[in-house]
């Protein structure tokens, strides 16, 4: 299913259709501030694999990010962070930004295996924004993004629906993506490190 949202104002019986899809362990594909991603609800252990199955990876070595609707779902799925950390997140969130932190016991026991850490995305999209927010807890998040593919494949919604329909429930057209994926940061040592250079400059 093919789904027309608009960022500015997405129609609110939609974003619960699509939270209805999310919740019975259904597989999205949304609009994000960088690329398109693919996502699932994180405590849906059955969809999960799917995407793992999908992308070709095991749970416990893929680096899926969480999508949160804002920083309140932190103590939620990470140890406690320091104060530098939290207002470098405050400052730069809601962003194109992906914050790796030590995470807690609450994360779901399929995604840790031996990796001690989340990702962290609250992006600048207000469709992810209150799909989340609607549904109550993050979405999974991996890039649909690929080296190897035609641009407009990435990044054109209609393209992204011909070429993944038979494995994604939804896929939603909230406007053409973007082919410059989030930066990430590395929050877990004693400094912050920027292991990828994406879209956004962090600002300090």
């Amino acid at each position: 299913m093919l789904i027309r949202l608009y960022n500015e104002n997405p129609n609110p019986r939609d974003i619960r259709k699509i939270v209805d899809v999310l919740l019975d362990g259904g597989i999205i594909i949304y609009p994000t501030d960088t690329v398109y991603g693919l996502g699932c609800d994180i405590t849906n252990a059955k969809a999960v694999e799917k995407v793992a199955r999908f992308k070709g990876i095991s749970i416990e070595k893929a680096n899926f990010s969480f999508i949160c609707s804002d920083l309140s779902h932190l103590s939620d799925y990470t140890k406690p962070i320091s104060n530098t950390v939290f207002k470098l997140m405050k400052k730069n969130l809601p962003g194109p930004f992906t914050f790796i932190l030590d995470a807690n016991n609450n994360v779901p026991r399929y995604f840790k295996g031996k990796k001690k850490t989340v990702g962290i995305r609250v992006p600048d999209n207000n469709i992810i924004h209150e799909i989340v927010l609607e549904l109550g807890n993050p979405i999974l998040s991996t890039s649909i993004r690929d080296e190897d593919e035609i641009v407009e494949y990435t990044t054109d919604p209609e393209l992204i629906y011909e070429k993944y329909q038979d494995f994604a429930d939804i896929v939603i057209d909230g406007g053409y993506g973007e082919l410059v994926p989030s930066t990430v940061i590395d929050c877990t040592g004693d400094t912050i490190k920027i292991l990828r250079e994406g879209k956004g400059v962090l600002e300090y």
